[in-house]
């Protein structure tokens, strides 16, 4: 097989040039490849030369552990060891497999934050619909208004372009990953000072599908991606206020339609803001609406540079992190996260390049970001600023929720290297259960009428 290395070197140049270009539905015969030389939503099947990374076998069966009586799961892994440890003092030694932002990382908290390397699980794996939903986008899904929006997709729903030649399709398949169906989560959100103390804030979310409401009026959602409500529980000073989201496919087109009761006011309000670099939620401006889920919503003010793919080491399977036994005080530290708990793997990604176009405003000038080839999910993100110097730094600790074939997170953390301090979204160690995939919902439960219901204290 030829090396990741050798495909890059062949392939990257052309697939750069395609960045801003046409997108294109893929040919029956190219198609073929998924589920055959590709993984059915388009990773490569083969592990690499060297064999540090293995072949997909077709990710963790539902019986990979045990689920306790909250929902969480067991470690498939809990006996295993690092490979080794990733430090400021060595890290020079795996540089080609690290990130800018991971690089800075150790420049800024040489003496704590460390990189335990564990061998490499291909875990990955969704339903056998969600497989046949991939092929139909490839054969189907084209890209509008310069990559703003999406044609032919009503059909599949999920994973846009498999097979993606350009840097914005490959941002479209973390957008139109799989999820889980309807999702019910608590989870919180919290940032810790310079010194390590936190206080938490206690989050509700919901994301519902029109295709998974059955009361949606399907005439009024074909250009709707999913519904999401945001609901704060806890502290007592913002508990009850509540976000509602209609995510648009596309936000140009159709901007993303959000409103937010103020349980204080008892008022409902239309919430552009929350879009873009608008602050996100209860974040202490440490983050921006577009940084949660690592990166969403309208790409419009970005060029996409697809660079092509690499082998890097990033936060995976992260199933120690979830422990319900560990407290919120032992993952929280000064700095960053408690690296121990962390897992990180060799595993190959989608490089992107995002760059402002001229004339457009973000506090994000670029962002490098690095997407896991298995689920598409964004693993690494480093944020610049308008002057070009390295800001922020996003890790993605992912893991496979076996039991229903979900890929998703454990945690998203967002480093500010600048000011000393970050910001950590969905653990949920503590919480009284875990997260509940193909929850029931109703598409009236998504309306601003709703929602002075839904913040009732």
């Amino acid at each position: 097989m030829k090396t990741t290395k050798s495909l890059l070197q062949t392939g990257a140049l052309a697939l750069s040039l395609l960045a801003t270009s046409v997108m294109a539905k893929v040919s029956s015969d190219e198609a073929a490849q998924l589920g055959a030389t590709l993984t059915p939503i388009g990773a490569e099947k083969a592990g690499n030369a060297d064999g540090s990374i293995p072949e997909w076998t077709g990710g963790l069966p539902t019986t990979a552990g045990a689920v306790d009586s909250k929902g969480f799961l067991a470690d498939p892994f809990a006996d295993e060891k690092p490979l080794f440890t990733i430090t400021a003092e060595n890290a020079e030694q795996y540089k080609d497999k690290l990130s800018a932002g991971q690089l800075a990382m150790f420049k800024r908290y040489p003496q704590t934050y460390k990189i335990p390397v564990y061998k490499t699980h291909r875990s990955v794996a969704v339903p056998s619909a969600i497989y046949a939903a991939a092929k139909t986008s490839a054969l189907n899904t084209e890209g509008v208004d310069g990559g703003n929006g999406l044609k032919g997709f009503n059909d599949s729903r999920y994973y846009a372009f498999p097979m993606p030649k350009s840097g914005i399709e490959v941002v479209w398949n973390h957008t139109t990953r799989y999820r889980g169906g309807n999702v019910k989560r608590l989870v919180t959100r919290v940032q810790p000072q310079t010194n390590g103390a936190f206080s938490m804030i206690q989050l509700e979310d919901e994301i519902s599908y029109p295709g998974e409401l059955a009361d949606q009026d399907k005439s009024k959602a074909d250009n709707i991606l999913f519904y999401f409500i945001q609901r704060v529980t806890a502290p007592s000073r913002l508990a009850g206020n509540v976000l509602l989201i209609h995510e648009t496919i596309d936000q140009v087109k159709e901007p993303r339609l959000a409103w937010l009761y103020n349980a204080g006011q008892r008022r409902v309000r239309r919430a552009p803001q929350v879009a873009y670099d608008g602050p996100a939620t209860a974040a202490d401006g440490l983050a921006t609406a577009d940084n949660f889920d690592m990166y969403n919503g309208a790409p419009d003010r970005y060029t996409w540079e697809l660079v092509g793919k690499k082998e890097m080491y990033i936060p995976y399977n992260s199933y120690k992190l979830d422990s319900p036994n560990l407290k919120y005080a032992d993952i929280l530290k000064a700095g960053h996260i408690n690296q121990d708990l962390a897992r990180y793997e060799l595993h190959r990604v989608w490089e992107v390049v995002a760059k402002l176009k001229p004339n457009e405003r973000h506090i994000y000038a670029t962002r490098r970001m690095y997407f896991d080839e298995d689920s598409w999910q964004l693993a690494l993100v480093d944020h610049y600023d308008g002057r070009g110097a390295l800001w922020r730094v996003g890790e993605g600790h992912a893991q496979q929720y076996y039991h229903k074939q979900v890929p998703g997170y454990t945690a998203e953390a967002l480093y500010d290297v600048v000011a000393g301090r970050y910001s950590v979204l969905g653990l949920k160690n503590e919480e009284k259960h875990s997260i509940e995939f193909g929850a029931a919902a109703s598409a009236s439960r998504y309306t601003p009428a709703a929602l002075r219901q839904a913040g009732v204290r």
